[in-house]
Formats: C-alpha cells, sequence, structure tokens
C-alpha cells in the first residue's frame, strides 16, 4: 500500500453527518474488522492525544472511551484517512485490543452473516 500525504483532524470533512464521521476500527495485528464507531472532532483530538480509541455515543450523546467501564480498551496505532481529496469524512483506526470489542462479548461486533441469493440458508 502507497502512503500519501499527513494530515491532521483540520483537514478531515466535519460538514457531513452533523459534524461525525464513521471510524472502522480493525485489530493491528489479525487485521479482523472490529467495530464501526463515530466521531466527533472532539473524540478524535482525545484519541490522538491518549491513544485511546475515544468515539461520540450518538444514543447516550456524549464521549465514550472504549474500554472505561468493561476494560476492554482500543490502544490506537495507526489512523488513515479515505481517499476523498476534498476532505476525508472516514476514518480507520488501527488499533491493539485489550479485550473483545463487541458489548456482546464476541471479538468482533460482526459475526451475524447474511445469507447471500444462491446460498442454501438463504430465506430461511
Amino acid at each position: 500500500m502507497k502512503y500519501e500525504k499527513w494530515i491532521s483532524e483540520d483537514d478531515i470533512d466535519w460538514t457531513k453527518m452533523e459534524g461525525l464521521v464513521p471510524v472502522v476500527v480493525q485489530d493491528i495485528e489479525t487485521k479482523d474488522v472490529l467495530m464501526l464507531a463515530y466521531a466527533n472532532r472532539e473524540a478524535v483530538i482525545k484519541t490522538l492525544d491518549t491513544n485511546l480509541a475515544t468515539y461520540w455515543s450518538r444514543s447516550r450523546d456524549e464521549l465514550w472511551t472504549k474500554g472505561l467501564t468493561s476494560g476492554n480498551t482500543q490502544y490506537v496505532k495507526q489512523i488513515f484517512a479515505d481517499c476523498d481529496e476534498d476532505g476525508p469524512d472516514a476514518l480507520l483506526y488501527l488499533v491493539e485490543p485489550k479485550g473483545p470489542a463487541c458489548h456482546t462479548n464476541n471479538t468482533s461486533c460482526f459475526f451475524r452473516e447474511i445469507a447471500m441469493k444462491g446460498d442454501d440458508t438463504y430465506g430461511k
């Protein structure tokens, strides 16, 4: 993968989605996608300052540092922004997880497969 220029939180397009950007969270070692969350500018700045993944909870309407209550923290090793030249509007956090990402205690929040047409389980 070719890496382009460095950017800062000021380069992110905060005008979409009421000041939020989606954050895909991936295990830096296994490459498993762990979860999808949302962050506002304050959450990104806190993540950059502490290296602990901090998000915006849309249901609680507040900042949320992953693992503060459960102990299942995510230590952020790298952050990438998407390719939008006029201002990235999605982020990728590569993390070192300390425990499961999902509130169900699964490693990943993506553990329920949707059957595809042609699959034996489709429509069942």
